[in-house]
């Protein structure tokens, strides 16, 4: 796949730049509650915090896939269950209904929960009603994690709900724009690929990371 020129250099020097970006001292004030919509975006938060004493989590999701095509996202589900489905996807393919519910409650069981207790030791997200939440993500492909993380939080009545991103698609960041009272980026991108073209280097990030980082913050 080819790839568009390389714009960040890492997940770190990308949060360095969001800070020139969001209002920094108004989210210390004001105390945001910051939320990973990935483990990639867990670093990107991590960093953004690293000078404050803002709480952040990981709200936990998983991907629900076409039948037989495991390449194809066709819905998203996040630990409280709440689902985001690419209805134009599902029209297109035919997919029933009840096997989008019947794999989100599959996902649920056997993968989200088990992440709960590895990382969070099975406790709840941490409490959002009344307060300002901040999304943040390395990266948006089809902004169906943005989506889910707005409806998931949005159900726990928040004060408000922004987006920090590095990069973004145009069409993404035009869907978003009228679900969150704010969204901040470096820079949307008419053709997007994949996430990773865009960054110098985007290593995995393993299980004692993302254990380490929620412990330091919580």
């Amino acid at each position: 796949m080819k790839c568009n020129k390389v714009m960040l250099e890492s997940r770190e020097s990308a949060a360095t730049r969001l800070k020139d970006i969001i209002p920094m001292s108004q989210m210390k004030s004001e105390d945001w509650k910051v939320i990973a919509m990935s483990s990639g975006g867990l670093v990107i938060a991590s960093h953004l915090t690293k000078k404050t004493q803002n709480k952040i989590d990981f709200l936990f999701n998983a991907p629900i896939y076409a039948p037989n095509n495991d390449e194809c996202e066709v819905a998203r589900v996040s630990e409280s269950e709440e689902i985001v489905i690419n209805e134009e996807l599902v029209s297109s393919f035919g997919i029933e209904y009840d096997y989008i519910y019947g794999e989100a409650h599959r996902k649920h069981e056997d993968k989200i929960l088990s992440y709960t207790y590895r990382y969070r030791k099975g406790r709840q997200l941490i409490p959002l009603k009344d307060k300002i939440v901040l999304l943040v993500d390395e990266g948006s492909e089809t902004g169906s994690k943005f989506m889910l993380g707005l409806k998931t939080v949005l159900a726990m009545q928040p004060k408000a709900v922004y987006i920090a991103v590095p990069i973004i698609p145009k069409a993404v960041l035009e869907a978003l724009e009228p679900l969150a009272d704010n969204i901040f980026y470096i820079q949307a991108i008419e053709d997007y690929v994949q996430t990773k073209c865009y960054y110098e280097n985007l290593d995995d990030v393993d299980n004692e990371t993302i254990e380490k980082l929620l412990g330091d913050k919580n």
